[in-house]
């Protein structure tokens, strides 16, 4: 049998119909292995492994108006959540979101602080202000994210020690640019920060722990709707600002990062009636389904759901919350009785909020704010990678151009 051929970089550039930048990427990414040659001063790759990572690019469906996305960052297998092979379950109760937030961008499990910028921090704060009392935490993002990013001249600088820079100051400053609520006892944290304009309740360590869980299960969950969106802006080059607020747009739906809130409303009926199966079947009459049941990547049932939910289990054992674990069990068997479906985060997130006297809304600036730090993983990854990659043509289906009055007609 021969030796094994191996492939040099611009061999496997042009089989791939890439850059040599983005052949280095996917080998920093883990996607592609490579090994040095005799004087260490050339990668060359196993044709073999060449080939089968090119088939792996043509998914069926795939077409070149809509490129596979190959990423290093989350894998969802075997009814699990995983960031960079990390079990996220595990993750959730060992590691601080600001050490996640470092793991999806440089593969590192690491905590560095995500200190806002005085200066972005002023104009956040300044432009929200006006806003109506009753805006939702998530415009406030959104308009917070729109001015800092108006004042950073440096904005569009995509190196990835810029980006990663720029996006602890961005998860810095829209967090502590939301109104405070409650007293801050400690802000050492960003969900120590986030706990105080949420709830006016003083933080308690177990609640902030579970608010840290919280970030931690929604930070990244391969392509997501916003997480799409916020690729699609990479891919144009666009900022670290522009691809959040890409991101926080699509976010904004009911059926994506909006979903808590609707569950909110479900679980506050239940608690002012007692009856779990009228409350699902008005919303089955007006919207045709249930918010914050079924995942269909998780057949089995959500982990993330499952394991906030437990850690709810010691609030909701209070004499106070005794009502809302009973609305939450008849919900939930309620559903599985009727469906099969588990619950999903959206209504971990809003017995979270519920639990802990926060706003409709809660769950979602919670989402928005973890997912922040997913978009910029993706970013990263993006701006390594050919640009302007989505160009997806639309499937004509409309009336066809009439015939010009100048052209003769065939007999």
């Amino acid at each position: 049998m021969g030796a094994e051929r191996l492939l040099t970089t611009d061999e496997v550039a042009r089989r791939l119909g890439v850059k040599k930048a983005t052949v280095y990427a996917y080998v920093s990414r883990g996607l592609l292995a490579s090994r040095r040659n005799a004087d260490g001063k050339e990668s060359l790759f196993a044709e073999p492994d060449v080939a089968a990572f090119a088939a792996g690019r043509k998914r069926p469906g795939a077409t070149p108006e809509a490129p596979a996305t190959h990423t290093g960052i989350t894998l969802i297998t075997g009814g699990e959540l995983y960031y960079r092979g990390r079990s996220v379950r595990e993750l959730a109760g060992t590691a601080s979101f600001e050490s996640v937030a470092t793991l999806l961008w440089t593969a590192r499990l690491e905590h560095v602080p995500a200190e806002p910028d005085p200066g972005l921090l002023a104009l956040a704060r300044a432009v929200t202000a006006p806003l109506p009392a009753g805006a939702r935490a998530t415009d406030r993002l959104r308009v917070a994210v729109a001015a800092i990013a108006a004042a950073d001249r440096l904005r569009f600088d995509t190196t990835p020690a810029a980006v990663i820079a720029r996006g602890r100051t961005i998860l810095g400053t829209m967090v502590a640019a939301l109104p405070v609520r409650a007293r801050p006892a400690d802000e050492h944290s960003l969900a120590a920060a986030l706990w105080c304009r949420l709830t006016d309740r003083p933080p308690t360590a177990s609640g902030v722990a579970a608010l840290d869980a919280a970030l931690v299960l929604l930070a990244d969950h391969d392509l997501a709707a916003s997480t799409f969106a916020a690729r699609v802006a990479a891919s144009t080059r666009a900022h670290p600002y522009a691809v959040i607020q890409a991101g926080l747009a699509a976010l904004d739906g009911p059926r994506h990062g909006a979903a808590s809130h609707l569950v909110f409303a479900l679980l506050s009926e239940v608690l002012r009636t007692g009856d779990a199966v009228e409350a699902i079947a008005g919303r089955l009459r007006a919207d045709g389904w249930v918010a914050g049941f079924g995942q269909p990547l998780y057949p089995a049932g959500d982990p993330r759901a499952a394991v906030l939910l437990e850690l709810l289990r010691g609030p909701l054992a209070a004499v106070e919350q005794q009502a809302l674990r009973r609305a939450a069990a008849d919900v939930t068997a309620a559903m599985l009785s009727h469906s099969g479906a588990a619950p999903s985060i959206d209504f971990a997130l809003a017995v979270f909020a519920l639990a802990h006297g926060m706003d409709a809304d809660a769950g979602e600036a919670i989402f928005a704010v973890a997912r922040t730090a997913g978009w910029i993983a993706h970013a990263l990854e993006e701006y390594a990678d050919e640009p302007s990659r989505f160009r997806p043509s639309g499937r004509y289906a409309g009336r066809l151009p009439a015939q010009s009055p100048w052209t003769p007609e065939r007999t």
